[in-house]
């Protein structure tokens, strides 16, 4: 592997991590904090709709560092897949990273400010609630294909 291309898959690395580390960071640590202000501020200030357009304005700048972690990773692994250096697991999570990428910015989000737009009835609905439980699956399997993106990208780095 030439010099150039060692600090571009290290750079692409990096980029990768602290990715999965910013949508780690909004589900694990923001949400929890963003729908419990009460909890926080001694009295309830916001309302629980209020909080979700906290939290949705929250994912959607997400979704614009996660639509330039997409086409990253379409040119690296493209890239990489014409050179003939791939693997079956590779080809697998960067193909779950690209599905699940899509549906969370272009499908999800949408989608949920859609429904906020319509309002607290609209929020409190099946659909509404059927909508959020498929987001919050969708960046589970994102996050893990991620995960197996960069082992497996560290792994041949490292050879």
């Amino acid at each position: 592997m030439n010099r150039y291309f060692r600090m571009i898959t290290m750079t692409y690395l990096i980029f990768l991590s602290a990715a999965l580390g910013a949508g780690l960071f909004a589900g694990i640590v923001v949400a929890p904090v963003t729908f419990h202000t009460e909890q926080w501020l001694g009295s309830e200030v916001l309302t629980q709709f209020q909080e979700g357009q906290i939290m949705t304005e929250n994912f959607l700048r997400l979704s614009y560092l996660v639509n330039v972690l997409l086409v990253s990773v379409v040119l690296y692994e493209g890239y990489k897949f014409k050179k003939f250096e791939r693997d079956t697991l590779t080809q697998v999570a960067t193909f779950l990273v690209l599905a699940t990428g899509l549906l969370f910015s272009q499908y999800y989000i949408p989608d949920i400010i859609a429904m906020q737009e319509q309002g607290v009835e609209a929020t409190n609905s099946v659909a509404f609630l059927n909508t959020h439980k498929g987001s919050e699956i969708n960046f589970k399997i994102f996050s893990l294909a991620l995960i197996v993106l960069i082992a497996q990208n560290m792994r041949k780095a490292c050879k």
